[in-house]
């Protein structure tokens, strides 16, 4: 399977995204800083997820991103198939051309795998994922961790904390 950096980073975003809908729009930076993804490499994949509807930006002071529709109905096969990514799991990207041109003798196998692969995707919701007790057990981590990191640095600048 070739799911690359773009399709696991849209993924996890989204989860933050999720994570954090609670506390209104969330920020890029924020979402870059707790999941260690280059901030320009985050808005290149929220430009093609607010393409699909997936989220919605919110301008103005406090602005950021929102989920585009309740986080139980939005599919990580969804969120994958938004920032273009390939779950195909053949030689030849499905064409059928990975002998000389012809099918080789397990095209089809490979190409089952990758539609179990996307029908397993299409049955797992951000909600689902966020239900996960070790997801949540990260979660707070990577919380506790990016509020540590702002309190040093308002001590470093001479701000009160």
């Amino acid at each position: 399977m070739r799911l690359t950096t773009k399709g696991r980073y849209a993924v996890t975003a989204m989860l933050d995204l999720a994570l954090h809908a609670e506390d209104g729009p969330v920020t890029l930076a924020d979402i870059s800083q707790r999941q260690d993804i280059s901030l320009s490499y985050l808005e290149q994949l929220f430009a093609k997820l607010r393409r699909h509807k997936l989220v919605v930006s919110v301008r103005g002071p406090g602005g950021g991103y929102q989920l585009g529709r309740p986080y139980d109905t939005v599919f990580i096969s969804e969120v994958v198939d938004a920032v273009n990514e390939s779950l195909d799991t053949t030689r030849c990207q499905n064409k059928g051309d990975c002998q000389n041109g012809e099918k080789c003798l397990t095209h089809h196998l490979w190409s089952d795998l990758s539609d179990q692969i996307h029908a397993f995707l299409s049955e797992i919701s951000l909600a689902d994922l966020m239900r996960k007790r070790e997801i949540q057990v990260v979660a707070e981590r990577q919380n506790q961790r990016q509020a540590e990191t702002i309190n040093t640095q308002r001590l470093t600048q001479g701000d009160p904390v």
